[in-house]
Order: structure tokens, then C-alpha cells, then sequence
């Protein structure tokens, strides 16, 4: 018999989960996103990936990637402000949300692999508020990843709060005069 054999083990933590969430194709418009599986909105990682899927649709078509927002959104639709904040997000850089699918980096200006991947985490403080998730998206041209926050709504789906996701990352290898 050992020296702690009698101490009961404490399960891990929980909190330390990774998920890949796959989108086939990139539908064409709002009502494509809204007939994906992960429309749904049943989990709060389903809301953290639509959220890249939607940003990227603004340097094309502004109108369709906040209407696709608007929806993540439900009872709080965007502010000015933050119409504002992701304009000027977008004022050179239209490859930030593609650098946080699977596969996009500089080196390939951040051309995402298919079919499109997102991969979401959480830590064991995720979930620190109550009806809240903090949840973590890694980019490929940024060295630590970013978050999105949600909230669970009282029709049990979890909407977007508020997303971190167009800080500043590496330039595509293509802009660099130097590469």
C-alpha cells in the first residue's frame, strides 16, 4: 500500500476542450448561413466559429456579413459603434478572419485549406460568468490566440457578445517586399 492510496483523485478540470467545427462549403447568402448545422447555435463553439464565417464575408459584401452578425447577435443587434469598429478593422487587412481557419498562414496569404475549419478552446475559465463563455480561436499569423465571448440566451441558444478577432496579425507573405 502506498502513501496515497487513500486520497480520493480529483477529476480534471473541466474547461480544457478543443473543437474543430467544419464547414463544408461557404454558403452564398443569409439564408445559407442560417440552414447550417451550426446555426443552431447550440453550443457556444457552433457561435465562436459562424463568427470567423461571417467576418469574412465583409471585404466582398458588407451588408450580407452584418446581416450575418445581426443574426449571431440575436435580442442585441450591432451597435454604430461597433459597425464602425469592424469598418475600420477592414480598412487594409481583409485577411484577418480567414487567418483563423485550418491551414491559413502568411506564407499562403492566409488561402484557407478545405473544407473550412475553425478551431475553437476553451480553458478552465471559460464559463468564470454565469450564462457566459469565453472561448479561444487560434490565427495563423498571430502568436497567441484571440477570443469571442457569448451568452446564453433564454431560448437556450448561445449568441455573440463580443469578439476580439480583428486585432492586428502577421502581413501576408505576398505584401513583404522582402520575402
Amino acid at each position: 500500500m502506498g502513501f496515497l492510496d487513500n486520497v480520493p483523485t480529483t477529476p480534471a478540470p473541466a474547461g480544457n476542450g478543443v473543437r474543430d467545427i467544419v464547414f463544408a462549403a461557404m454558403p452564398s447568402d443569409l439564408e445559407g448561413f442560417k440552414a447550417l448545422p451550426q446555426a443552431a447555435m447550440a453550443t457556444p463553439f457552433d457561435t465562436a466559429a459562424l463568427t470567423v464565417l461571417a467576418l469574412c464575408y465583409y471585404p466582398k459584401n458588407k451588408e450580407l456579413s452584418l446581416a450575418m452578425l445581426d443574426y449571431l447577435k440575436g435580442p442585441r443587434p450591432l451597435s454604430t459603434y461597433d459597425k464602425q469598429f469592424i469598418r475600420d478593422r477592414f480598412m487594409d487587412k481583409d485577411y484577418v478572419p480567414r487567418s483563423y481557419f485550418n491551414g491559413a498562414t502568411p506564407q499562403n496569404d492566409y488561402e484557407p485549406a478545405t473544407p473550412y475549419t475553425v478551431r475553437v478552446s476553451e480553458n478552465p475559465y471559460s464559463y468564470n460568468e454565469e450564462n457566459y463563455a469565453k472561448l479561444y480561436i487560434t490565427s495563423g499569423g498571430a502568436d497567441s490566440p484571440r477570443y469571442v465571448q457569448l451568452r446564453l440566451g433564454k431560448d437556450g441558444k448561445w449568441y455573440l457578445w463580443e469578439q476580439f478577432l480583428l486585432a492586428d496579425i502577421r502581413p501576408p507573405e505576398s505584401t513583404n517586399p522582402w520575402a
